[in-house]
């Protein structure tokens, strides 16, 4: 006998509620084998890949690319023991096919208790079948069309709605372009609309008159907010109007820094290692946090307390096509200069491929965004949740600078330092900001540290 599961979206241990769709690795009918990766989504925080815990051979696909789906909710069928029926039954309604043995009135299965997924820990996720129901009556309009075509195809969902007939691929197409499926003539057997049906109404629409695209939103298109974009928002929404920010500048000679740079280069110890800026900004944040724990502590308000951190878990803020993210570099206050080097390297590529582990984009202690790639001098950075300082690193240029009563070129930064006055008092975000470039100025002062 078939035996039919659903995989539900898994929670990846972040505490996320949802995740949206981006591919699936896998077709109704391949086979699929234990811890076998079947769909890639795309949460708050990062792309992740997700295994099912059984064998068999699927039988539909419960979600869509581009569809932003709760945890908990079943993504995908599998019929675990495919050997006892050609197949599940149709359902019209798009229910879990039930089992050929059971009469159509049977209760739903209780529940089943999943095996954990390789990465996930023994978290125990609890699927549900979803309950069965009547098929609707269709309207004379949809009489001569099918109650549901193969390949997921629309149909008619419920009395006195027309729901036009197309597969997935065809309707995120739809949804690209702009076009409304229940306009477009459907060119296939039994009505399916193609891709070349919904491609001929976008070009109709664009040859619309000059008149129709002076209307409001006529040179317009929407984005939906979702996945990393959501979460930064939410996130900044938080610290702007929560945390009391204040930012201060400092602009700084660092012409030493570039020169010892260019000599470690030199050094067989920093073989393949790329060497850069922003590595001399984290080994000196590191540094002058000893001075002034402040900045790596955070405001409890539900304790009434300030926690200091006793460690540095120090976020990068980094622009991916997928928004911006900040993952963390783990103790980051115990690592060598090149240590460090090699991890922000490491850590701001995996970032931008969208591989970073949801583990590594949370519980940071401070924060350092390097707006000086942009091009860009400075700026006033807002606080991540749960940090209280962020450290701003801007584009290092040639100006004119005073050097011993004399006018000279030099390699010359900026620095702004916004930090939460609930915690960091200004002598203390001042202290901080101070120590920083100093250690830029002259990478020598980290002797007296």
């Amino acid at each position: 006998m078939p035996d039919y599961k659903q995989f539900p979206l898994a929670d990846t241990a972040e505490g996320l509620t949802e995740a949206e769709i981006l591919n699936w690795r896998v077709q109704p009918g391949d086979e699929v084998q234990v811890n076998q990766i079947v769909v890639e989504v795309e949460t708050a925080k990062a792309a992740v890949e997700l295994p099912i815990p059984w064998a068999g051979v699927v039988t539909e696909l419960l979600a869509e690319p581009g569809q932003t789906v709760e945890v908990g909710t079943p993504i995908l069928t599998v019929d675990t023991d495919p050997g006892g029926s050609a197949g599940p039954p149709a359902d019209t309604n798009g229910a879990t096919p039930a089992k050929p043995a059971e009469p159509e009135s049977a209760e739903p299965e209780g529940e089943e208790e999943m095996k954990p997924l390789v990465g996930y820990g023994s978290k125990t996720v609890v699927a549900k079948r979803r309950p069965r129901t009547a098929p609707q009556p269709q309207t004379a309009m949809n009489d001569s069309l099918p109650a549901k075509s193969a390949g997921n195809e629309s149909f008619m969902a419920t009395e006195g709605e027309y729901v036009p007939l197309a597969k997935p691929p065809v309707r995120k197409l739809a949804k690209d372009l702009g076009v409304d499926l229940r306009t477009v003539t459907g060119s296939a057997d039994g009505g399916v609309i193609t891709r070349e049906d919904v491609e001929r109404a976008a070009n109709g629409a664009a040859a619309a008159p000059a008149a129709a695209i002076t209307e409001p939103g006529a040179r317009e298109h929407r984005v939906p907010v979702k996945g990393v974009r959501k979460a930064t928002a939410q996130a900044m929404m938080e610290s702007a109007f929560t945390a009391p920010h204040v930012t201060e500048f400092l602009t700084i000679d660092v012409t030493p820094m570039m020169e010892l740079r260019e000599k470690l280069k030199r050094d067989p110890a920093f073989a393949g290692v790329k060497l850069t800026p922003l590595a001399f900004a984290a080994k000196a944040v590191c540094l002058a946090v000893r001075r002034t724990p402040d900045v790596n502590a955070v405001w409890d308000a539900e304790a009434a307390e300030i926690v200091y951190k006793d460690y540095v878990h120090l976020g990068i803020a980094a622009a991916t096509p997928r928004g911006l993210v900040v993952p963390k570099v783990r103790d980051a206050d115990r690592m060598s200069l090149v240590e460090l080097a090699a991890a922000l390297d490491e850590l701001t590529g995996t970032a931008r491929e969208g591989k970073t582990p949801p583990g590594d984009m949370v519980n940071g202690t401070f924060t350092i965004t390097n707006v000086g790639v942009f091009g860009v001098d400075t700026g006033t950075p807002i606080i991540n949740p749960g940090e209280s300082a962020i450290l701003a690193v801007g584009a290092i240029r040639d100006m004119p600078w005073v050097v011993d009563g004399e006018l000279a070129v030099r390699k010359v930064m900026q620095l702004s330092l916004s930090f939460d006055h609930r915690v960091v008092d200004g002598q203390q975000g001042s202290q901080f900001l101070a120590d920083v470039g100093a250690l830029l100025a002259d990478p020598s002062v980290a002797i007296t540290y």
